[in-house]
């Protein structure tokens, strides 16, 4: 595999709960949060119903942007999927893109 590899992720859902912006040690904001996802999806010429949940971060300027959503807030979020350290290999989105359905 190749670092060109795609790793692209969209979701809609709803906050369900938001952490306080932090800092890492070199002065960068991160915010995490979990976002919840129910559809109907097509798969194997039937229909399925999905109810997931995921967490998410987000860094820099999104993460202050981020810092004024609430719980219950509907969004659209973009950006890439990875393990949540070395140890932990949950899978976590890193969100570089956020669009709300409700304003904040």
């Amino acid at each position: 595999m190749d670092a060109t590899s795609r790793n692209l992720l969209k979701l809609d859902g709803q906050v369900l709960e938001r952490g306080a912006v932090r800092y890492t040690p070199a002065g960068i904001p991160v915010i995490e949060f979990r976002l919840q996802h129910e559809s109907e999806q097509m798969e194997g010429g039937g229909k399925r119903k999905v109810d997931c949940e995921i967490a998410c971060v987000a860094l820099g300027p999104l993460a202050n942007l981020l810092s004024g959503m609430t719980a219950g807030s509907l969004c659209s979020a973009t950006g890439f999927i990875a393990a949540k350290s070395l140890r932990n290999r949950s899978l976590v989105l890193h969100v570089t893109a956020i669009e709300f359905k409700e304003g904040i």
